[in-house]
């Protein structure tokens, strides 16, 4: 599909009134059956979704059975799911994972790098301590990719490279996910060494909203009148469900994702990709109806300039606009939404200003 891109749409930064910068923004809002209800940007941009494919990444390794088999819990599959912080709890999940399936750390293929908050960074450094691959945001993804792995019969060795059968099995994942327009997936490389899928924008919104629109099906015990658009029901609601019930495990104390689902408790989902794209799953309600969907509603941005705190803005902004939850809920998000230029005396020198719209297609 081609949409007509609308230039410019943009978050803007200024200092006293002078533009500073321009974050052009990218988004579509979809519904369960694919249709495109709001954009702004080019909702059709080749994007690579990076850490935001973690729930359909989650959603292959579960389907293997290696979560009954190996004991782990929903807390486990939200790690999983996870863009973690280093927290201690993270930390000592993610080894907990690996002990359970008898793999050490040699085996983790994602690297170390340093922690995605500032005051771990510091505690680290306070230490000496050098960070290992098992400290890497993603390695709880990667221990499941291990256990998803050994549960199938294939070796540790390799499973972070393309032709593995565990990659096998999440890149048939992704492509079910995106049904009909499977052919439009491309693969590159994610930061933490795994394959990473790129897809057109209303794609990502389309796979957050199947998994919302799976645990509407999930909590009438399938009796609402939808149908599934896939074979993985079951599992997209029990992702939907770790994700949504343990946010704390997601990102960590002070991250979006984790302030975000908290402050829906279970109305939706959402997952942070590097570079500022994100995806969002909302449950079907009466304001999802009154905005036209039909079933429940996935809403994917991107951040052309990849500035991720203007995505995490973003997404709050999008909210706001599609008056998704109570203002109560909303002002939850306070914090990364309504923000201002600060210098480093802490005096408020500019603002942030939401200069895109959000036009309805019409469908």
């Amino acid at each position: 599909m081609t949409y007509k891109v609308h230039d410019p749409d943009a978050i803007i930064t200024d200092r006293n009134g002078i533009v500073e910068n321009r974050h052009f923004i990218h988004v579509a809002v979809v519904d369960s059956t694919g249709r495109l209800l709001y954009t702004a940007g080019d909702p059709s941009r080749l994007t690579l979704i990076r850490s935001a494919a973690k729930p359909a990444q989650a959603l292959a390794i579960l389907e293997t059975g290696c979560l009954e088999e190996y004991g782990f819990d929903e807390a486990d599959l939200a790690l999983i799911c996870a863009s973690h912080s280093s927290e201690d709890r993270h930390i000592a999940r993610a080894k907990a994972l690996m002990d359970s399936i008898g793999a050490v750390e040699t085996d983790l293929q994602c690297g170390p790098h340093p922690a995605n908050m500032p005051e771990i960074e510091r505690l680290w450094a306070k230490r000496e301590f050098t960070p290992t691959p098992m400290y890497n945001n993603c390695s709880g993804k990667h221990a499941g990719m291990l256990a998803g792995a050994k549960m199938i019969g294939a070796e540790f060795k390799d499973y972070h490279e393309p032709d593995h059968a565990i990659q096998l099995r999440v890149k048939q994942v992704v492509e079910d996910l995106c049904g009909e327009q499977r052919d439009t997936v491309k693969w590159g490389n994610d930061g933490c060494n795994l394959p990473a899928p790129a897809l057109p924008l209303h794609l990502l919104g389309s796979m957050f909203a199947e998994f919302a629109r799976a645990a509407d099906v999930e909590n009438h015990d399938g009796t609402n009148g939808t149908t599934s658009s896939s074979n993985h029901v079951q599992g997209c609601a029990r992702v939907f469900r770790a994700m949504s019930s343990y946010p704390e495990m997601v990102a960590g104390e002070g991250r979006f994702c984790t302030a975000l689902m908290r402050a829906y408790e279970g109305a939706l989902f959402g997952k942070v990709g590097a570079c500022a794209c994100y995806g969002v799953g909302v449950r079907e309600s009466e304001r999802t109806r009154q905005l036209g969907a039909k079933g429940a509603l996935g809403i994917a941005l991107k951040i052309e300039d990849g500035n991720i705190d203007m995505g995490y803005a973003a997404v709050a902004e999008v909210l706001e606009r599609l008056e998704i939850g109570s203002a109560d809920t909303r002002k939850k998000l306070a914090s990364f939404h309504k923000k201002e230029v600060l210098n480093t005396a802490g005096v408020v020198v500019g603002s942030v200003h939401y200069a895109f719209e959000l036009r309805p297609t019409g469908a």
